[in-house]
């Protein structure tokens, strides 16, 4: 490949070209490290796809992407061992289409291949997520609850926000002992969201009182990551998918072995929307741009008992009857 951008100072010896482009198409975009990791891995694959077939990714058209999709979709996911789903084929093509709207910014290609490429249908009214029902949530904080330990309490804390609040995974990892405050006579947590954005929530009574005892646990400390191991280090994010999945077995919930800290978030959208929270407060909670991610969300939206229908005939009886 050849030389998009010049060689940065400080930049590792050995780095090609591609990685050094791919670091500043990075660098250019407002992620969170998560995502930042799996468009790495992503531009990468394409590469090495293309290396394989002595394909050279500045002339790729949208005919080489429609067939690096079709091995993508053949190939079995290492966790199921089923094909890709085609939510994450998509994804895996959006992060190269952005690549690519990069390098034509660059003027190193004059047209994205990607842009004109067949990609997998994902319906925005359907999410691979596994559900949770409300007393399942209860059972997995009763679980938790009923932990004993050194690392009890941090459980805990961190259910407490996955449930509570319905924060996504990569916002409670990330957080430091810093972003836990007060506004307005509010218990608080301040992170940042997805695509970079600054946001802030309000701790429920329970999840404040699980936070306050995780920090009194251990020392004082008033910088730093908020969840750490016992060395210190900030937990990850798969130390958390392996939290939910055990303390779900503990609690005999079907499909444990499926449940992410995902499930948990899906179950906060439907709990709230089942309790009438307006869709527009829900969808501002959970830092979602489109309204129509919200009500994928939202597993009960199909409900008959919430047909607007019955809404509608109920206001009618009561006029006829007034």
């Amino acid at each position: 490949m050849t030389s998009l951008v010049p060689r940065q100072a400080g930049t590792p010896a050995g780095r090609t070209d591609a990685e050094q482009v791919t670091e500043a198409w990075l660098a250019n975009r407002r992620l969170s490290p998560h995502t930042r990791d799996a468009y790495r891995r992503d531009v990468a694959a394409w590469l090495a796809w293309c290396a394989d077939r002595r394909a050279d990714p500045l002339r790729a058209t949208f005919l080489d992407v429609n067939a690096y999709a079709r091995a993508l979709e053949s190939v079995a996911d290492p966790r199921s061992g089923r094909p890709l789903a085609a939510t994450t084929v998509a994804r895996k093509l959006s992060g190269l289409s952005s690549w690519y709207d990069f390098l034509v910014k660059l003027r190193a290609v004059d047209a994205n291949p990607v842009a004109g490429a067949d990609r997998p249908y994902v319906s925005r009214d359907h999410s691979a997520t596994v559900g949770l029902t409300p007393a399942e949530v209860d059972a997995l904080l009763a679980a938790a609850g009923a932990e004993r330990g050194p690392a009890a309490v941090r459980h805990r804390a961190v259910l407490a926000l996955l449930a509570d609040l319905g924060l996504r995974v990569g916002e409670v990892v990330g957080l430091d002992v810093t972003d836990v405050g007060a506004e307005r006579g509010h218990r608080s947590v301040r992170f940042v969201g997805k695509g970079g954005r600054p946001r802030r929530r309000a701790l429920t009574p329970a999840a404040s009182a699980a936070l306050d005892a995780y920090l009194a646990s251990g020392p004082p400390r008033t910088s730093g990551p908020l969840f750490v191991t016992g060395t210190g280090a900030r937990i990850d994010r798969h130390a958390v998918f392996r939290l939910i999945r055990r303390l779900a077995e503990q609690a005999g919930i079907a499909g444990a072995e499926r449940l992410s800290p995902h499930s948990l978030r899906h179950a906060f959208a439907t709990a709230a929307r089942e309790e009438g929270v307006p869709l527009e407060d829900v969808q501002d909670a959970m830092g979602h741009a489109d309204p129509r991610t919200t009500r994928r969300y939202d597993r009960d939206r199909h409900n008959l008992d919430r047909d607007p229908a019955y809404t509608i005939a109920a206001a009618r009886a009561r006029r006829s009857s007034a």
